[in-house]
């Protein structure tokens, strides 16, 4: 059985989302925030870097969302999670999988820590974000997810930043995403891994 160390309010409800969806039990060790919301020191046990979410699973190790995403499909052999392999949907599914860690998250959470903290987000800070949501409006094309109505890796491996954003009231002007999000709450994975393991976002 996969064992998934889970830090509180983060990305590993992705993970979890994702089993729910399979069908398949996780031994799930969370870990609470200390009070600056940082992950406490025992996940450095776990991982060098102190990152989550991490899996077990047959002496490996893993971390990264997008790697685990892709083992637990590729472990269980899903395709309903993916296009078909090699088609042209398939590749844009692909990078836009990629594309939230290594380009969105990092802008997103210039205007997501300022509204943490409670103070304004800088004009820069936004502008960049609306461009990219402006983006992914577009990428939604008539929806309701990223490559229709078929729930794919790329829409749970994007879920996470857009709770964070819609906990902070950034996306009131992009109705497009904020109808994604939407659509997202009422997938049966996400319902069954918040009841689990708690929100995504921290409360109010």
């Amino acid at each position: 059985m996969i064992t998934l160390h889970a830090l509180k309010f983060s990305r590993a409800t992705r993970v979890l989302w994702l089993l729910e969806d399979l069908g398949q039990p996780c031994k799930r060790i969370d870990y609470e925030r200390t009070a600056e919301f940082r992950a406490p020191e025992t996940l450095s046990k776990v991982h060098p870097l102190g990152k989550s979410p991490v899996i077990e699973d047959d002496g490996m190790m893993l971390s990264e969302s997008a790697t685990i995403l892709r083992y637990l499909v590729a472990k269980y052999s899903d395709h309903s999670h993916q296009p078909t392999h090699g088609t042209p949907a398939f590749w844009r599914h692909e990078s836009l999988l990629d594309y939230v860690e290594s380009t969105f998250a990092g802008v997103a959470m210039q205007s997501i820590m300022p509204a943490f903290q409670h103070k304004d987000v800088p004009k820069q800070a936004k502008s960049a974000l609306d461009k990219h949501l402006d983006f992914i409006t577009a990428e939604l094309g008539e929806g309701p997810l990223l490559l229709g109505a078929n729930l794919t890796l790329a829409d749970i491996q994007i879920s996470y930043i857009l709770a964070l954003l819609d906990r902070f009231g950034l996306l009131s002007d992009h109705p497009g995403v904020a109808a994604f999000w939407q659509a997202l709450l009422f997938q049966p994975g996400y319902i069954a891994a918040t009841k689990a393991a708690g929100p995504m976002a921290p409360p109010e």
